[in-house]
């Protein structure tokens, strides 16, 4: 899965996507036309390569739609850049002042919330994992397989556990 933007054609993960399709004879899915770019050239290539893709919020358009719709996704690239340029110099003019007075102080505060939040995340699941050492679980793969039974999300949120993970917990 990747979550690059749109405008962006350099991007290794759907390199290795497409590779992958080539190699396989497989279709490429992607949830929007617009993610998969916003440049006309590159989908145009795309489609006439040797990769078939389809798109979830379009699944059903032809070869001629495709096409159309890789212009407007193009125009509406466009569209976006010229409005925020525009947004930004009349934020200007009005005196707002853009970024960060200090970008060290923010950085810096960033950080140590950061830390906090580990600290907190660190202070609830060790005990968990003390428990589960101590009632005979002994590998990190088993410790991972544990948590994630009794649905204790990652310190990212995830709901499935692995043996690095643990290892980071445990230090």
């Amino acid at each position: 899965m990747e979550v690059e933007s749109g405008k962006n054609n350099d991007r290794p993960q759907l390199t290795l996507a497409l590779n992958e399709c080539r190699r396989q004879k497989a279709t490429l899915v992607v949830a929007k036309l617009d993610r998969l770019s916003r440049n006309a050239e590159f989908l145009l290539r795309l489609q006439n390569g040797n990769v078939d893709f389809v798109c979830c919020d379009c699944p059903n358009v032809d070869r001629f739609t495709v096409g159309i719709l890789a212009l407007v996704a193009q125009r509406e690239r466009e569209l976006i850049s010229e409005r925020t340029k525009s947004a930004l110099q009349a934020a200007k003019k009005r005196g707002v002042r853009l970024g960060t007075k200090s970008p060290d102080r923010q950085v810096r505060l960033m950080m140590e919330g950061y830390k906090r939040d580990r600290q907190s995340f660190l202070n609830r699941v060790r005990p968990i994992i003390d428990e589960l050492k101590a009632s005979g679980v002994k590998t990190l793969t088993e410790l991972a397989l544990c948590l994630t039974r009794r649905g204790i999300p990652t310190r990212t949120g995830k709901t499935v556990w692995f043996g690095s993970t643990v290892k980071t917990v445990i230090g």
